[in-house]
This record gives C-alpha cells, sequence and structure tokens, in this order.
C-alpha cells in the first residue's frame, strides 16, 4: 500500500508558503501483530500546528524537517491484524497530512458512526471540543449572572466555549471578524452579542457590549483583540488562555510600548487570574464527564457546530493558511478520502 505524504521542507518565516510543504508518495510496511492499515478520511487542521512547524521550544517537540505533518484523523481501517479492530471500522487516529497509514491499535480509538457524525470526532467531541470544556469549567468558572467574552468565537473553540457560558447560566459575548460571523453568533450560536474585531470602532463596541464588565475571558487569540478586553476586566477576573493565532506568524515584536507593566498592575489591583492551558492536562479529570455532557448537549440542540470541510488532501496547505488568517468559517477539516 503506497501513501501519498505532506512533509514539513522548510521552517516557515512569518505565514507558511508552499515552498515550506513537500509532497511524497511512499510504500508502507507489512503490519505486525497489533497493527491495522488506516485510510484517512477527515484530517483536522489546527492553529496548533502552526507552533509545531517551528524549533523554538513549547510544550510539544516540534516536527523534524522532513516528517509528516502532524493532526487528528479520521480513519477507516481496512487491514487488521489486532483482535479489537477490524476491517470497516472508523478510528480516531493521529495519523497527520497523509492519504494511509499504519499504526498501533492501542493508539487509535473506535469510533461508532450511528451516535454522531464521524467528523465531529475532530471538532465538537473532539479536542476543539474538549478544549472549550475543560478551559472554561476548570479555569473560567463562569457563574450564573457573569459576563464571559470569548475570542475567535465562531471557530470549533470558540463557539463552544460561548454555548457551554450560556448553559451554565452566563451572559455569552462573542468576538468575531466580519458580519456575517457576528450574525452566526447570535441567530445560529444563541450569543447574547456579538462584535466585529474589523470594526473602526471595536473596542467602543465592545464596551458597550459588556456594560458590567467582563468576567471571564477566553483567550484564542491576543493581539488587539486582547488590547481592548483589558480595561474591561472586572475583579476576580478568570483568563484562561488557550491560543494566541494572531501572533503565531509574527516575525517580530509587534509596535507601541511595553503593555506587560500596566498588565501585571491589572493582575495585581484586580485579583485576576490567568492560566495558560493545553487540553490534555484535563483528561484524567474530565474527559468523561465531557463525552457525556457535550454529547446530551448537541442531542438537546443546545449546543450547536459548524465545520468548514475541504476537499482534497493537496489543498491542505492553502486551507491552513487561510485557516491561521480567519478566512475559514468552523472547524477546519480536509476530507482526505470518501
Amino acid at each position: 500500500m503506497k501513501s501519498t505524504q505532506i512533509r514539513l521542507a522548510a521552517r516557515p518565516e512569518g505565514e507558511p508558503k508552499d515552498s515550506d510543504f513537500d509532497f511524497a508518495t511512499v510504500d508502507l510496511p507489512e503490519l505486525d501483530s497489533g497493527q491495522v492499515l488506516l485510510r484517512v478520511l477527515y484530517l483536522s487542521l489546527d492553529p496548533y500546528m502552526r507552533g509545531r512547524m517551528s524549533s523554538a521550544k513549547s510544550y510539544a517537540a516540534p516536527v523534524e524537517l522532513g516528517d509528516v505533518m502532524v493532526g487528528a484523523t479520521v480513519c477507516e481501517v481496512i487491514e487488521s491484524r489486532a483482535d479489537s479492530l477490524a476491517p470497516g471500522d472508523v478510528v480516531l487516529s493521529y495519523s497527520g497530512w497523509q492519504s494511509h497509514a499504519v499504526a498501533s491499535a492501542r493508539h487509535v480509538r473506535k469510533l461508532d458512526p450511528e451516535s454522531a457524525p464521524i467528523s465531529t470526532a475532530l471538532g465538537v467531541l473532539g479536542m476543539p471540543g474538549f478544549t472549550a470544556y475543560g478551559g472554561l469549567l476548570e479555569i473560567g468558572r463562569p457563574q450564573p449572572g457573569e459576563t464571559v467574552v470569548v475570542a475567535a468565537a465562531t471557530g470549533p473553540v470558540g463557539s463552544a466555549v460561548g454555548q457551554i457560558a450560556r448553559i451554565k447560566g452566563a451572559r455569552a459575548v462573542g468576538i468575531a471578524g466580519g458580519p456575517d460571523k457576528c450574525r452566526a453568533l447570535l441567530d445560529e450560536f444563541g450569543f447574547d452579542a456579538a462584535v466585529d474585531h474589523r470594526a473602526p470602532d471595536f473596542a467602543e463596541r465592545l464596551a458597550e457590549a459588556v456594560p458590567d464588565g467582563i468576567d471571564v475571558y477566553f483567550e484564542n487569540v491576543g493581539g488587539k483583540v486582547a488590547e481592548a478586553v483589558t480595561p474591561l476586566l472586572n475583579r476576580f477576573a478568570r483568563i484562561p488562555v488557550c491560543g494566541l493565532v494572531a501572533q503565531y506568524n509574527a516575525t517580530e515584536l509587534p509596535e507601541g510600548p511595553d503593555r506587560l507593566p500596566g498588565f501585571m498592575r491589572q493582575i495585581l489591583t484586580l485579583s485576576l487570574t490567568v492560566r495558560g492551558f493545553i487540553q490534555d492536562e484535563f483528561i484524567p479529570t474530565r474527559q468523561a464527564d465531557f463525552l457525556r455532557d457535550m454529547s446530551g448537549w448537541i442531542r438537546g440542540g443546545s449546543v450547536r457546530y459548524r465545520e468548514d470541510v475541504v476537499a482534497g488532501l493537496e489543498n491542505a496547505p492553502e486551507a491552513f493558511r487561510a485557516m491561521l488568517a480567519g478566512r475559514n468559517f468552523g472547524k477546519a477539516l480536509i476530507r482526505v478520502g470518501d
């Protein structure tokens, strides 16, 4: 069996270019006992992948030059030497940017296509949904009547954050780019207010949307969005720091004065809680609750989701750039196989 792979060819400077990726077709090895041969159906595109393309020290090792780009996948088992899986089974794996892969059966999780669309294992019922659930409930701890603000609010993490906040009795305010996304926050995802960060008077509009201040700010973006949020934080506000996508392609420090001293003073004088997190730290204590709660919320209609699916593995680099720039609308997925 051959696999078409997209590998990291060079470490990007700024936005990843086509030349930073390399396409190859390779022969896959014969299966050993306990292994399965997988055909990739869906590939997830996520902001963390940009960090893995860099050699800078981070919470996970970088992708080495010449290696297949990392990524979660939903796959079909087409050959098995494991008692627990049979051809035709659908599994969640970490096969990366390729069309086929060999994996240990211990490293995949069987999915039930009858319980939910299989693509949701990469979105609302997968890592992004769990990121929203764990980060908001473990760090944000929204209380009834409080105001929760979330950046990148139409993304798979942000949209789930706002809807979970509403379920917990809080007021949800979403920040997104463009009138269509803001309209979807209100009409589709049930947010209480939506603010367009591209508007020239964005900071003023945000202040109007949070007359009682901000109790929880779920940080996905950084940059000018964070600058507009910080003056509006209430005493004892909580800030789960999930991502800083506005800075991932940056090649130099932002212009202007150093704002860190002012923010540190806010942390002190307002007794703020600021905590970065990686979703897997909550798996031991929260994953079972997440799967139960989120599945029920989806079935009951209190959580909705949207997917942005691009067909063809060859289109992954362009779709990845679009996702980093916020040009997608919903969970970014590549449909690799039918």
